[in-house]
């Protein structure tokens, strides 16, 4: 066996792809050099026979060990020939407490666990912790008491959200008015954009999907006066010289976000060091959350303030340029930081303290209005790996890989998206905990939430530092140990579980989706055929939700209008050879929408139609699927030009900046977003409202 052919099977064992599909069904292998560059960066060296040989080793002894848990489905035998003797006596405790002996069958099988839910099972002097899981996520039936739910729900970009207050970014205020109005119309949930916690002492980096950590919150989105009292806010601001700034940051059209932040900051510490006065009624409750938060919370807030440390003092961005003795999060010298720097990490566990208890209020109040869902989050597909958590679980995360996507139709160069991803070795070798943790952070103040890129069950495309976006490799990760997990997770807060499974979807993946209860997504202008055709609302999917577009594509009316490609054109991302070109797509598409709108009632082809009119029959189009779900993004029920995000850019578009008109309690007020939630409904067939 050559050395090639060795270097192919440890990257096999390993979970590389070598041998993958691109987007347009050509096959493609794995360069060698790639191959290596990856292994290194998984740890296992592959520079020569000799390296290849002590790597698949080492891979057959971690494969060999008994983990510290096990999943399984509800009324699934488990086999654990490859540990345990047949006739082996166990002990099983249950997680509500109950206790069951028995002994391995002649196949050293446990027998089946009807009860979902973490428990310990016990065989000899080893132990380990069993995840039984229902079948399938919680579904929208469930949830909404129709066994065949047609409900409905808006999207929105939390930032956008205005409201009276606000200092310039949209808060959870902000977001409880918008779900007090949009419940009273009869939505059943709102999606929103992430929360994730970002980097306090860098305000320069602000997009959502790159966050610092997914196990914590960004804490410019909290509204202090509604958990610590609107008059103690004004005082603060009045006492920090902060007022005239504040109420100019609320009247720019985009967010100025190193300024919003600056003064968000500025104005949670005032409130922070009035707070440590004492005689708050609430000092026992920001108690009972840091107790709670346990290591989790006091590992971010230590990051927060070393970050900031090191930011201030040496221009260091990040914790893998730190000192040695401060890049473990358990090590002596992390301890005698955080006793020198108290304060400062109480303050970030204040500040978390605030968001948290807004999105509790917030979804509360969503749920007492009658929504069966209520918030939707979004979890990104990863975070920084110069963050919280990667610093914090470094032995699960692979913070030098950076996870994208291969050249595609739409990315002819591939994609790199600046995110660290999981280990697969670490999480099975862990118990899975940082999986399990992520999740429940992001579903405890949620009724469901929307996995970013949810191909990355199975696979992600990594590339290695330094690399080029199309010199990666799809990495696979134990899909049915994730899946397992997530149902368990669903079921535990009662939460739907939507997957965007937009771009290069892995054959057979769609069904498996189904299968599990976890609702696909279907974009409006993404529902063509080869020839351009527009699905029909008949053929659109049952299992997926549907909705008009996404904050990475164009809004109806800018899609009819060609915003985007005029974008592309001024910022030069595209000559004029290439925006001819795209023009003249676009104007084939819009005739082919035209025909499917027409075709399903819409306006006939012969009739006059503007944007206005063409959003009119879209929401109506969208509302006729069998999708369980239609979210409607607030941009286009507002008819609005503009996207939030143009992929490919940084400065030259606003991204992740833009503010919706007016306040969010009047946001659905207006004719036009009246006018379609009204079509949105009648096309439900749920045309009454919540009064």
């Amino acid at each position: 066996m050559s050395n090639d052919e060795r270097l192919r099977t440890l990257a096999a064992a390993a979970g590389i792809a070598v041998d993958w599909i691109d987007a347009e069904g050509r096959p493609r292998k794995v360069t060698p050099e790639v191959l290596r560059r990856v292994l290194a960066e998984l740890e296992l060296p592959a520079d020569s026979g000799g390296q290849i040989a002590d790597s698949l080793e080492q891979l057959r002894r971690m494969s060999g060990e008994l983990p510290p848990l096990l999943t399984l489905e509800r009324g699934q035998s488990l086999d654990l020939s490859g540990h345990f003797e047949p006739g082996s006596t166990f002990e099983l405790t249950l997680e509500d407490g109950r206790r069951h002996s028995g002994r391995l069958d002649e196949q050293a099988r446990l027998p089946p666990i009807e009860q979902p839910g973490y428990h310990r099972l016990a065989i000899g002097a080893q132990s380990l912790t069993l995840a039984v899981a229902p079948p399938r996520c919680i579904g929208l039936d469930a949830l909404s008491g129709h066994p065949s739910p047609r409900l409905w729900g808006l999207a929105v970009q939390l930032y956008s959200l205005r409201r009276q207050g606000d200092g310039g970014i949209g808060d959870t205020q902000a977001l409880e008015n918008l779900v007090h109005r949009a419940a009273r119309e009869g939505a059943a949930g709102i999606a929103i954009s992430p929360l994730h916690a970002m980097f306090s002492a860098d305000t320069q980096r602000f997009s959502p999907y790159s966050p610092s950590s997914r196990l914590f919150y960004n804490v410019l989105h909290s509204a202090p006066g509604s958990i610590l009292g609107e008059r103690e806010v004004r005082t603060a601001l009045e006492a920090g010289g902060l007022a005239d700034e504040w109420q100019r940051l609320e009247r720019l059209e985009l967010i100025d976000w190193p300024a919003a932040a600056d003064a968000k900051l500025r104005l949670l510490r005032l409130l922070h060091a009035e707070f440590r006065q004492g005689g708050n009624p609430l000092e026992q409750d920001f108690a009972s959350f840091r107790r709670n938060g346990g290591e989790a919370l006091d590992n971010h807030c230590r990051f927060e303030a070393l970050h900031a440390y090191h930011v201030r003092h040496h221009g260091l961005y990040d914790w893998r340029r730190w000192d040695p003795a401060l890049r473990c999060p358990g090590s002596a010298a992390v301890a005698g930081f955080a006793r020198e720097y108290e304060d400062e990490i109480t303050f970030h566990a204040f500040a978390q303290w605030l968001i948290v208890r807004g999105l509790e209020r917030t979804q509360h109040a969503a749920r007492s209005a009658g929504m069966p869902i209520g918030l939707i989050a979004d979890l990104a597909v990863g975070a920084d790996g110069g963050g919280s958590q990667a610093w914090s679980r470094q032995a699960e995360l692979l913070p030098s890989l950076t996870v994208g996507a291969p050249p595609d139709i739409l990315n002819r160069s591939g994609q790199s998206w600046g995110v660290s991803a999981f280990s697969p070795w670490g999480l099975r070798q862990h118990g899975f905990h940082a999986f399990i943790e992520m999740l429940r952070a992001n579903l405890a103040h949620a009724g469901g939430i929307r996995i970013d890129h949810v191909m990355g069950l199975r696979r992600l495309w990594l590339i290695p530092p330094g690399a080029e976006q199309r010199d990666g490799a799809y990495l696979h990760y134990p899909q049915e140990d994730l899946m397992r997990l997530l149902a368990l997770e669903s079921w535990r807060h009662g939460a739907a579980i939507l997957g965007e499974d937009l771009g290069t979807v892995p054959e057979g993946f769609r069904p498996l989706l189904a299968e599990r209860g976890i609702l696909g997504m279907r974009v409006l202008l993404f529902e063509q055929d080869d020839d351009g055709r527009f699905a029909r609302p008949r053929q659109w999917p049952g299992d997926a939700l549907a909705t008009s577009t996404t904050h990475d594509l164009p809004t109806l009316a800018g899609w009819w209008r060609e915003r985007d490609i005029d974008w592309r054109e001024r910022l030069r991302l595209a000559d004029a050879e290439a925006s001819e070109a795209a023009r003249r797509t676009r104007r084939r598409e819009r005739l082919a929408l035209r025909e499917a709108l027409a075709d399903s009632g819409g306006p006939a082809l012969d009739e006059p139609l503007d944007s206005d009119g063409l959003i009119d029959a879209c929401v109506r189009f969208l509302g006729a699927t069998p999708a369980p779900l239609v979210l409607l993004p607030m941009e286009d029920a507002l008819g609005l030009d503009e996207q939030a995000n143009l992929p490919g850019t940084i400065d030259g578009h606003p991204n992740w900046r833009r503010r919706l008109p007016v306040e969010s309690d009047g946001l659905l007020d207006d004719a036009a977003p009246a006018r379609r939630l009204c079509l949105l409904k009648e096309a439900r067939g749920t045309p009454g409202g919540r009064s």
